[in-house]
């Protein structure tokens, strides 16, 4: 059964993945946005601001399910209980929303607000999927072409990653939106880890460049909580397909 979905941050990585998904499975998309759009075929915008709470309840009206994947640095915590509120009390279904593995286990604010983020979700009382994926390659790309800028690469190698492909994570979250609401579900993570020299040095090899690598410790409980790989899922985590390498050769020739 198709239906309209409000999806939040559809222009986004994930977003603009997600979005083509949803529109082939036959639905119309809501999409929230902060700035004016004009509607295109099988996607209405709608104008609203979740950290503020503005226009939520107009984007929530009529809707069975929403797809949640606006983020930012901080905040995802206040935006999403904002939107909880306004969802519930507009009676919606299913309420789907991505968070990232180590959320509850991180001590950085991206990740304690996402944590805020799960809770407020899990306690409305609403039907929810939530799913956990690890960072993005696209993420490790940015973070990468940033550091190899440098004369000497600093490399923090308690920080390891075990990097996924953002249009793996889209098809899995409409997977999952079309379905029934599924509480917290397995996390999807790629299917390599990687130090973070190893990231470096994949990508300076792609480009054809030399950088020295000059490794460095990372402090404090942050550390501590990179060392002991708790933002990694080895065990239970569905292992997506693309890797790391692929990725890099698809964007860089």
């Amino acid at each position: 059964m198709t239906s309209t979905i409000l999806l939040t941050g559809g222009t986004g990585t994930l977003g603009s993945h997600v979005t083509p998904l949803l529109l082939e499975a036959g639905h119309s998309i809501r999409l929230l946005s902060r700035s004016n759009r004009e509607a295109t075929k099988g996607i209405e915008y709608v104008t609203g601001d979740l950290l503020k709470g503005e226009g939520i309840d107009a984007a929530v009206a009529g809707i069975d399910t929403i797809v949640h994947l606006a983020g930012g640095p901080k905040g995802d915590d206040i935006a999403t209980r904002n939107l909880i509120t306004a969802a519930a009390a507009a009676g919606v279904r299913h309420f789907v929303y991505i968070s990232v593995i180590g959320a509850d286990t991180i001590p950085l604010g991206y990740f304690t607000a996402k944590l805020g983020a799960e809770r407020a979700i899990i306690e409305s009382g609403l039907p929810y999927t939530i799913l956990r994926a690890a960072q993005f390659h696209d993420l490790a790309l940015k973070t990468v072409q940033a550091m190899a800028k440098m004369p000497i690469v600093p490399a923090p190698n308690a920080i390891r990653w075990q990097p996924v492909d953002s249009r793996e994570v889209a098809a899995r979250l409409v997977e999952l939106a079309n379905g029934s609401p599924a509480g917290s579900v397995a996390d999807l993570a790629g299917p390599t880890v990687y130090t973070m020299s190893e990231l470096i040095r994949g990508y300076l090899t792609a480009v054809g460049k030399r950088r020295p690598l000059l490794p460095i410790r990372l402090p404090g409980k942050a550390g501590k909580a990179y060392r002991a790989g708790v933002n990694l899922n080895l065990d239970n985590a569905q292992i997506a397909k693309r890797t790391w390498e692929d990725f890099l050769a698809e964007q860089l020739g």
